[in-house]
């Protein structure tokens, strides 16, 4: 990969990152709150509870792609974005394009999904 392409994904990175930053998803306290009306009613605690997961889900899945963002940005530091983590072959530009955070080739990725889906069905 030449350095027009990591500077390219290292801007593309930085704006992904200030999305998720500014977003405020990550940092809202809204679902925090359960209001003393809601607590006296069954159905609409029950409805609170659930907002509250869903919202809990979301700023997880917030957080986990801004570690991976971030890792990503450390690979674009030391020389090793770009790179497949198991084969050492570069990952194919269009799927870095859709996941930059990407750390495996097309090839590995898929290696990877059947070895969890194995694991799953074991369990």
């Amino acid at each position: 990969m030449d350095k027009a392409d990591v500077e390219r994904f290292k801007e593309k990175l930085l704006k992904l990152k200030m999305q998720i930053l500014n977003g405020g998803i990550i940092n809202s306290k809204a679902d925090l709150e359960v209001s003393q009306d809601d607590l006296a009613d069954e159905t609409d605690l029950a409805s609170n509870v659930i907002a509250q997961q869903i919202s809990f889900s979301i700023r997880e899945r917030e957080i986990r792609k801004l570690r991976l963002i971030e890792e990503a940005l450390n690979r674009v530091e030391n020389g090793t974005f770009g790179e497949c983590e198991d084969c050492g072959e570069d990952i194919e530009l269009k799927r870095l394009e859709n996941q930059p955070w990407t750390t495996l080739c097309i090839v590995h990725a898929e290696e990877r999904e059947r070895e969890l889906m194995q694991s799953q069905r074991r369990a």
